[in-house]
């Protein structure tokens, strides 16, 4: 899990819970505060999850190529124990 996601989440809650108790106190500047930081936090989350998915998507393509990698090898080394030498 990438730390923006966790920085997300935690920017994500506070803000939340800064925007509720303005609400409760009549304070539209907490509630103000308290959305921006919610929306920063959801934009940090979001970051995250591209970014996780960016790596997702490079380790795949990782496995893949070592997989395709192992199986030429194979293939090289099946066809020279299939050929022999000709000596005179």
């Amino acid at each position: 899990m990438d730390k923006d996601r966790v920085k997300g989440a935690i920017d994500d809650a506070a803000g939340r819970a800064k925007r509720q108790v303005g609400e409760w106190t009549g304070d539209t500047n907490a509630q103000a505060e308290g959305a921006a930081q919610q929306i920063k936090g959801k934009a940090e989350k979001a970051w995250g999850n591209v970014k996780d998915a960016a790596r997702d998507v490079r380790d795949d393509a990782q496995r893949e190529h070592d997989r395709l990698q192992k199986e030429r090898a194979e293939k090289e080394q099946a066809e020279r124990d299939r050929t022999v030498p000709i000596r005179h």
